[in-house]
């Protein structure tokens, strides 16, 4: 029940709130002011280079202009000298040396290792001799397990019989002196990853940076650096005189070593040399001219230079930045009073308790802005095709095929002409602004959306679209001829191009309404009579379902159905609505149809074995019920708030007084026995509940005459008025009195006597001589006492009389 409240209470916030209204408000107004944001600023001079001037332009201020080329030429010209960036680690040769050395020290001490072992043996036997074997056989062993080790210790690869020549020269230490020295050389020279690059930097130079102290040095003398391949070949020739007195074998293993431990110690830092060209591009500032005010910027004659265009288009870039926030303000501040106006005079008339109220705002205003846009969008191709087209069409005559009178005929549509000529207005007004405030366009709209509106009323069939798609079409050919009669403009061609365009805008928004109808219908669950027609038609999956499994419920939402047609058209209410809501009202019977009266075709009554508490619930489930079903089926938001009112908040009498009978009066709660409401909100669910009450309680009759039916209306009527389920729907005593009179009029005639024919014999099983069954009480009947004949303040003396 919280959070169904809940629900309500959201519901209601969103449906009524202020501050829903103004956010809509303001957000069109925002919206529209953004469409219309190109045309703020002052009227554009559209010269190309070569143009011919067709009038003297004039600065009006001092402005300055940016000579582009220069500024180009200057910035090039800065990111030109910025030296390339190389890094240079300078710590390279020591931390090759140190993972040398740590490598060979490493076997180092297993020799070292193998002489303490040695020192410690005192005699020489030949047992000793053996020991001695076998330690220098586990010495090999370990120096060959270390070989991983070496190589990830000094960095390469060894090959075997490199590690051999190692092994059998101890590992000594000399030979890792000799391999850093020659490597320092090298390295401390310079070594460069792609010289041939390196070298394109020789006129400039470049920054070489120390990337441990940060210390840059511009070098010019860039082929002093070796490149890699280079730096291999001088090994040997750096390498030559420190080991010439080596063995041959020896001696290129070092060089060979010393190749492979070479790496480039100057690397090129593309990150830096590119942030620092970015920078010094940014350093660089924009070359102005000063254009001095009362400066001639284009003389009329003269053919416009590339110079002459430059100065224009900087002089209204100036002017725009001025102009356009008090543009935009204005803009904004004119459409905001138009919405504001026609809210209060037409829209805010709603009731303010109508839930839909602001859904039908936030309609409008989609439907606004959507057409605004479609204004904007059109207003940009008509002037591409003016200009592109090899056909002579102005952006006058296409602006005529817009169709934007859909606008006002799907408002019409889904909330009647009252609020259509407003959006109608409105839509027009918008449009007169985007096409640069042309009053004939204004007209033109104003009067095809209007009319266009007018001939959607009472739409109940798909042509209708057509057929007001045809007759705007003829009405748009008639008001451009006019216009243009007006404006004095005789062009034959021109107002061929008027008519066709004219008369496609028409027909065009006869086919655009009818493709969004049902998206509207589905987005903001609107029901329309086109729908409803749909409804109305008895072999519906849900009808068919009622007639089969509760025939009659069936009969009886049938016959609801038919009165409420007649009293609505009476009234003046919609009758379709009526009648549609008269035969969905009681759905929710299908889940368990035996549990009310007119469903029972046995004599057996299952209230009978049930409390009265539980029956009153199965009574008031089957508005739930129809809910689901509605909801499930996607009847529309209508029919689902009709099935809720239908019984408003009455009272179940008949369990009510039963359970007073059983238990006390003390001991029962009233509001157990009564429907959860609401109470009909408009006059077409208030016919139903009428309806509904009539026809049921009219079966008990045993001899319905006219004036038994004439004083049941009544009274039943009055019961309702009574009890207040009418407060919040708009029936007027007038409207009850007509609605008294049409219900009798139908009931009498359901309930007229037939001729009795003297060889028809009288029928068994209940059955009168007239033909008419004696009709047992219905669910109606708990909702009224049998014959009531007080009458008290609340009875409306005369109803339904002539």
């Amino acid at each position: 029940m919280k959070i169904e409240k809940d629900k309500i209470s959201v519901k209601m916030f969103f449906g009524t709130s202020d501050q829903v209204r103004w956010s809509i408000l303001v957000g069109v107004t925002i919206i529209f002011t953004i469409f219309l944001y190109p045309n703020l600023i002052i009227k554009k001079h559209s010269y190309k280079l070569g143009d011919v001037a067709a009038s003297n332009i004039k600065a009006t201020k001092d402005f300055l202009i940016e000579d582009k080329d220069a500024t180009k030429a200057n910035r090039r010209e800065a990111v030109e000298k910025v030296l390339t960036v190389y890094d240079h680690d300078v710590t390279l040769p020591s931390t090759i040396n140190q993972n040398v050395k740590t490598a060979f020290n490493d076997i180092q001490m297993v020799f070292k290792a193998e002489k303490n072992q040695n020192k410690i043996a005192r005699k020489p036997s030949k047992t000793a001799s053996t020991g001695t074997v076998k330690r220098a056989m586990s010495v090999h062993d370990l120096i060959w397990q270390k070989k991983v080790n070496f190589e990830e210790k000094i960095g390469i690869s060894v090959s075997d019989g490199a590690y051999k020549i190692l092994e059998e020269e101890a590992f000594l230490p000399d030979i890792a002196n000799l391999i850093y020295s020659i490597l320092k050389e090298i390295l401390d020279n310079g070594v460069v990853t792609n010289k041939e690059l390196l070298l394109k930097e020789t006129d400039k130079g470049i920054i070489l940076r120390n990337i441990t102290t940060k210390n840059e040095l511009v070098v010019h003398q860039l082929k002093q650096f070796y490149g890699l391949d280079q730096a291999k070949t001088m090994v040997k020739i750096i390498g030559q005189p420190l080991l010439q007195n080596i063995d041959y074998t020896l001696r290129n293993m070092i060089v060979d070593f010393v190749q492979r431990l070479i790496q480039p110690n100057i690397t090129l830092n593309r990150s830096e040399t590119e942030e620092r060209k970015k920078k010094a591009y940014e350093e660089i500032k924009p070359v102005f001219h000063k254009i001095k005010a009362g400066e001639m910027l284009l003389r009329e004659g003269e053919r416009v230079t590339k110079i002459q265009l430059l100065k224009l288009k900087a002089y209204e870039e100036g002017i725009k930045q001025e102009q356009i926030l008090s543009s935009s303000i204005g803009s904004a501040l004119i459409i905001l009073c138009i919405l504001m106006t026609t809210y209060i005079l037409y829209i805010h008339r709603q009731s303010e308790t109508d839930l839909s109220n602001n859904k039908n705002l936030l309609f409008m205003a989609s439907v606004l802005v959507t057409f605004f846009f479609i204004a904007r969008i059109s207003a940009s191709l008509a002037e591409s095709m003016a200009h592109y087209t090899s056909f002579p069409i102005s952006a006058s005559s296409s602006s005529y095929g817009i169709p934007l009178a859909a606008g006002a005929m799907t408002i019409c549509l889904f909330l009647g002409l009252e609020l259509a000529i407003p959006m109608a207005m409105l839509i027009a007004i918008g449009t007169a602004f985007i096409f640069k405030n042309r009053f004939d366009i204004f007209l033109y709209f104003l009067i095809n959306s209007s009319m266009a509106a007018f001939w959607m009323q009472n739409c109940r069939e798909r042509k209708v679209f057509i057929k007001a798609g045809l007759k705007l079409g003829v009405l748009n050919v008639i008001l451009v001829t006019i216009i243009n009669t007006y404006l004095g403009d005789s062009s034959i061609i021109k107002l061929l191009w008027d008519w066709a365009f004219a008369f496609m805008g028409g027909v065009g928004a006869g086919i655009v309404t009818a493709g969004i109808t049902p998206m509207v219908e589905i987005a903001f669950g609107y029901t329309t009579d086109i729908k409803l027609l749909e409804l109305a038609n008895l072999d519906q999956p849900i009808l068919r379902r009622l007639m089969i499994e509760a025939p009659g419920t069936y009969h009886h939402s049938v016959v609801v159905g038919t009165m409420v047609e007649a009293a609505a058209s009476e009234i003046g209410a919609n009758s379709l609505l009526a009648k549609v809501c008269g035969y969905y009202h009681d759905i929710g019977k299908i889940k368990k149809p035996l549990y009310f009266i007119e469903n029972q075709t046995n004599g057996i009554n299952r209230h009978d074995k049930l409390a009265p508490s539980m029956s009153s619930l199965i009574l008031i489930s089957h508005i739930k019920d129809g809910v689901e079903i509605a909801r499930k089926n996607k009847l529309g938001q209508v029919i689902i708030d009709t099935i809720r009112q239908s019984h408003g908040t009455s009272l179940i009498s008949f369990f009510y007084e039963k359970a007073k009978q059983l238990k006390g009066e003390d001991a029962v709660n009233i509001d157990n026995f009564r429907y959860p409401g609401p109470k009909p909100q408009t006059r077409e669910a208030g016919l139903v509940m009428l309806a509904d009450m009539v026809e049921a309680a009219s079966r008990t009759l045993a001899n319905p005459t006219p004036s038994k039916i004439q004083g049941l209306v009544q009274n039943l009527i009055n019961k309702a008025f009574s009890d207040g389920q009418l407060d919040d729907c708009e029936l007027t005593l007038k409207d009850l009195h007509k609605i008294a009179k049409s219900f009798h009029n139908i009931l009498s005639g359901m309930y007229h006597h037939r001729i009795e024919y003297p060889e028809k014999p009288l029928l068994g099983n209940g059955k009168e001589k007239n033909g008419s069954s004696v009709r047992q009480q219905t669910k109606q009947i708990q909702d009224i006492p049998e014959k009531s004949k007080t009458k008290g303040q609340g009875h409306l003396k005369r109803l339904g009389l002539s």
